[in-house]
């Protein structure tokens, strides 16, 4: 197993790597003690069957630059292929603005060659590549240095085998002409704006019952003055204070550092400094928003009228169309938006792309009145009215 440790050692691989029509990469890193991920390993290989055109690559050495991987990852003539591929990209994202060109995600794609939803990596090699993978090293300190042998072999492991994998999906994506499915799949992924977390919409992923809107006016300062502070210290934000926490001072809205102290959830670091002074401005500032200023909570769907039996209706189709297609029924559409369709709502995924061909176009029609739904034995067909 070859270790680079320096940038003329990564830039003389990739640019062998670059004389291949792809190249399968992986990466370790560290979350829990920072705010950004702390990239710790790089697992690259060419195409080949054994590990001759595989390295590790240690970003964690002594004045190595990854800027040669950067540029290979900017080479449109190379398919970058990652499995589950959204916290390596965000890695690659936030440290170099640099997203790979062209992407294929193998978790992507099996889902799309009906593996299931969210299928492992550890059963992708299972049953395509027919081997088993050791993952005893699977929750260790990456940062560590030197690396143990089984945790290289660990981590080489993830990119030899997705070279099969690679090759096999590819070939059954080309083969049923699905690869407009995986494109419209993967547009989230290679979307640069998916891995900017802004502080003004983090009160957005905090788990509240209350709709007031001068406690979520409060929640939203308290939220966004906690995520400005987690990433300017490169902290989790849960160091500052965890969302019960948060929740809790927006209910009680402590006006000075007495009120502060009376919190039962809130962390001792947190109630002194910089955090303090943080959370009272936060709160003054949530009391002081007018009420045109207050968040609002999207609570459409509480609100919909749905026809049970055409929901109903709704499932059978989608499960004859998802067994049909060969893809999960819920990479199609959840159940949520089969509730919605029911409920006379149109702005659903299943209704656009590649899930309108297989689904949608018929599940408006069914809505509509205009086919129903028939069993022939064991298959459930489509009957035109």
């Amino acid at each position: 197993m070859k270790t680079l440790t320096t940038t003329d050692e990564l830039a003389e691989f990739c640019a062998q790597a670059a004389k291949h029509p792809y190249v399968t990469i992986d990466t370790e890193f560290l979350r829990e003690r920072t705010y950004y991920s702390q990239l710790c390993l790089v697992q690259l290989a060419m195409p080949g069957t054994d590990d001759s055109g595989a390295v590790l690559v240690d970003p964690l050495a002594e004045g190595i630059s990854l800027e040669p991987l950067h540029a290979l990852f900017r080479d449109t003539s190379v398919v970058k292929v990652f499995h589950a591929a959204r916290q390596d990209l965000e890695i690659f994202q936030v440290d170099a603005g640099v997203i790979p060109d062209p992407l294929f995600d193998t978790q992507v794609a099996a889902m799309v060659c009906g593996f299931g939803e969210q299928v492992g990596y550890e059963t992708l090699v299972k049953k395509i590549a027919r081997q088993n993978l050791d993952k005893s090293s699977r929750f260790t300190d990456w940062s560590r240095r030197p690396l143990s042998d089984a945790q290289q072999k660990y981590a080489l492991a993830d990119v030899t085998h997705l070279r099969q994998i690679y090759e096999f999906l590819d070939a059954q994506i080309r083969k049923t002409g699905r690869e407009k499915w995986v494109t419209e799949e993967l547009r989230i992924l290679t979307n640069p704006e998916t891995y900017i977390v802004r502080p003004e919409d983090a009160w957005k992923r905090v788990r509240t019952r209350t709709n007031s809107g001068k406690f979520l006016a409060v929640m939203r300062e308290l939220a966004r003055f906690r995520e400005s502070y987690a990433q300017a210290r490169n902290v989790p934000r849960n160091r500052v204070y965890k969302d019960d926490a948060l929740v809790e001072l927006a209910s009680t809205k402590p006006q000075n550092i007495n009120d502060l102290s009376r919190s039962r959830l809130l962390l001792r670091e947190a109630r002194k400094g910089d955090i303090a002074e943080g959370i009272l401005a936060a709160v003054k500032a949530g009391l002081d928003c007018p009420p045109e200023g207050y968040p609002k909570v999207d609570t459409s769907r509480d609100k919909m009228q749905v026809n049970p039996a055409l929901a109903d209706l709704l499932r059978v189709l989608l499960k004859a169309k998802s067994e049909g297609a060969g893809v999960a029924a819920r990479l199609i559409a959840p159940t949520s938006d089969l509730d919605a369709l029911a409920a006379g709502w149109r702005d659903i995924p299943a209704l656009s792309g590649w899930r309108k061909e297989v689904f949608g176009d018929d599940a408006i029609r069914l809505c509509e009145g205009k086919v129903a739904l028939a069993a022939r034995g064991a298959q459930v067909e489509i009957v035109e009215l």
